[in-house]
């Protein structure tokens, strides 16, 4: 897939998640695809992913979400894109609380569709907006640090010296 292409199947990766429609959203992923969340962590195959989008992404970013991506890059088999997102939060404890994200998406490819997707964002910001308390906040970042040094790819990352990355290019 090259940029132009991708650029034009965010159109419609980002179409189908704004209209929580999971059927279409996990259309746009390898029968065997992962969607890796950091609020409702990772789903495998496009059943989870279905389920997901429509069933507690959209039950909590309620019928205002939006999901835009901005200057997509592809090469081969793996692309990435900047987005801004925003909902107003239906979920009780915060309901009518508006969220904006920026976030940057990984995507590895395979045939056209994602067999991998992935996105750094700041949570904290977003759980801020929310209106989260501090001790809870708190709480849930030092989960999502633990997460991240448990990834295979930071165990890898940790147990190299620096600078080690420069010498095996």
């Amino acid at each position: 897939m090259n940029t132009r292409d991708f650029a034009e199947f965010l159109k419609k990766f980002s179409s189908a998640a704004e209209a929580g429609d999971g059927d279409a959203f996990a259309a746009c992923f390898t029968e065997d695809g992962i969607y890796r969340d950091y609020v409702y962590g990772d789903h495998h195959g496009r059943a989870e992913i279905a389920h997901m989008m429509s069933h507690q992404f959209h039950r909590d970013a309620g019928k205002d979400y939006r999901w835009e991506m901005f200057d997509p890059m592809c090469e081969g088999n793996l692309a990435y894109a900047w987005s801004l997102s925003t909902f107003t939060s239906i979920v009780p404890e915060f309901t009518g609380q508006r969220v904006t994200i920026d976030g940057m998406s990984k995507f590895i490819l395979e045939d056209g569709l994602i067999k991998d997707y992935r996105e750094s964002v700041n949570g904290g910001v977003a759980m801020a907006q929310l209106g989260v308390q501090p001790e809870r906040l708190a709480k849930v970042c030092a989960k999502w640090g633990r997460l991240l040094e448990a990834q295979p790819e930071t165990v890898d990352f940790l147990a190299h010296e620096k600078g080690a990355w420069m010498k095996s290019t």
